[in-house]
């Protein structure tokens, strides 16, 4: 009788504690935030994920979305490419996660491409990119090669400059907008020999890639400023600047040595935010340009609401090992931001969590009135956004020198320009 009434108790236990679990899901949308938050970078994409959380926070004291709270699962792409798509199998086959938000890198991106159109599911992506892809499970909430680099281009024509010296970072992003920009240059009626960084052709003649590359981490820019230097003697003379991370500091460190200034031969950087600003020496690339979606320093309403709710959050959150002094907001926080809220709408939209109803709608076109002005989806995955030309402060903001209203987002520009990439 004992064992007995022993079995129904734990009967009764088990069959609250199942009765509980599932109240607690059906009461949740699992979310999932897939970052590098260890390795080389997670100094940019920690703060991906911090932005991500406290949009969470701020949906959910809202009343969340279709009436679920959301429920982030966070995983650590630890700078790891492969382990980006272990970690996206995770999130979509155990997790189920109905969205995700994550990658910084295109390598990572490519990686967890084929699991999220293996398994169906949904990637909001927020970071600027080369294009030359569009994946029916990916909404890319980033800068386009023609809301960044070619607007860059276009203003730094209209001030007069002529020639123009390509240096990147050695990977896909640099080498495929330099290729755009050697066509798009060409098609500007800028010569060859203007256009500096040198050219690598195939075996009929064709330039296949252009500008000079360095690997992640170099140290060493005194031969290429040096060149920079003989390349700009001339005058009219700008630096087309894709290199990434920390390698920046050696790089503008050279370029003062050297003599170089933003008067004489201006360097316009395409990755290089307010966030990155934090660990780079802002005195020395004070008149420098920027070309961005967002700016901390725009003066909306919007802006300063977002800008001042997310400092309010940091200062309350108990996320581990979070920072929370000298904080900034920069242009990929805001996309991904971004990205959010319009998922958000979507999904209220499609009365569903359901992926491919969701995708419905955004195609469809769908807007969100976010820190760096309205955005808008488009039917090719990308988004319709304001370009913001900027020159750097002492303080690591930005002044904003010019802006590009409403841009559509353009993936496939290779081949598009009237330039024909061969020479003697």
């Amino acid at each position: 009788m004992k064992l007995l009434k022993t079995i129904a108790f734990a009967i009764a236990i088990g069959a609250l504690g199942f009765s509980t679990t599932s109240a607690r899901a059906e009461e949740t949308v699992k979310v999932g935030v897939l970052h590098s938050l260890s390795g080389t970078m997670a100094i940019s994409e920690t703060s991906l994920r911090d932005v991500l959380l406290f949009a969470f926070d701020e949906i959910n004291k809202s009343g969340g979305v279709l009436g679920k709270k959301i429920e982030p699962v966070v995983v650590d792409g630890a700078s790891n490419w492969p382990l980006f798509a272990e970690k996206a199998k995770q999130l979509l086959e155990q997790d189920k996660v109905a969205v995700t938000f994550g990658c910084w890198t295109s390598v990572s991106r490519k990686s967890v491409l084929p699991v999220f159109e293996k398994d169906g599911g949904l990637l909001f992506y927020p970071v600027q990119y080369e294009g030359e892809e569009m994946s029916h499970n990916i909404f890319y909430t980033a800068e386009a090669v023609n809301q960044q680099a070619t607007p860059a281009v276009d203003y730094m024509l209209a001030q007069g400059k002529k020639k123009f010296y390509l240096l990147g970072s050695d990977y896909v992003y640099p080498q495929t907008t330099n290729l755009v920009l050697l066509e798009y240059l060409i098609s500007k009626g800028v010569p060859l020999e203007n256009i500096g960084g040198g050219f690598r052709k195939d075996e009929s003649g064709t330039i296949i890639s252009a500008g000079k590359y360095t690997p992640f981490g170099h140290t060493d820019y005194q031969q290429i400023v040096a060149e920079i230097k003989q390349f700009a003697a001339g005058g009219k003379a700008c630096v087309i600047n894709t290199l990434n991370g920390d390698t920046n500091v050696p790089f503008f460190k050279e370029y003062a040595a050297a003599g170089l200034n933003a008067e004489d031969c201006p360097v316009v950087s395409f990755s290089i935010s307010e966030d990155e600003f934090r660990g780079l020496p802002a005195k020395q690339l004070v008149g420098q340009l920027g070309c961005w979606t967002y700016f901390e320093s725009i003066n909306t309403p919007a802006n300063k609401k977002f800008v001042g709710n997310f400092k309010k959050w940091l200062s309350t959150s108990e996320v581990p090992g979070i920072v929370k002094d000298g904080r900034v907001t920069c242009s990929p926080m805001v996309l991904s931001y971004d990205g959010v809220y319009l998922w958000k709408k979507a999904a209220e939209s499609a009365k569903s969590f359901d992926v491919p109803k969701i995708i419905s709608v955004l195609e469809k076109g769908i807007t969100f009135d976010g820190p760096g002005g309205t955005v808008k989806t488009q039917s090719n995955h990308h988004l319709t956004k304001n370009v913001y030309i900027g020159e750097t402060k002492a303080d690591g903001q930005f002044k904003i020198l010019k802006t590009f209203k409403e841009v559509p987002g353009e993936p496939f520009l290779k081949g598009t320009f009237k330039a024909k990439l061969s020479a003697n």
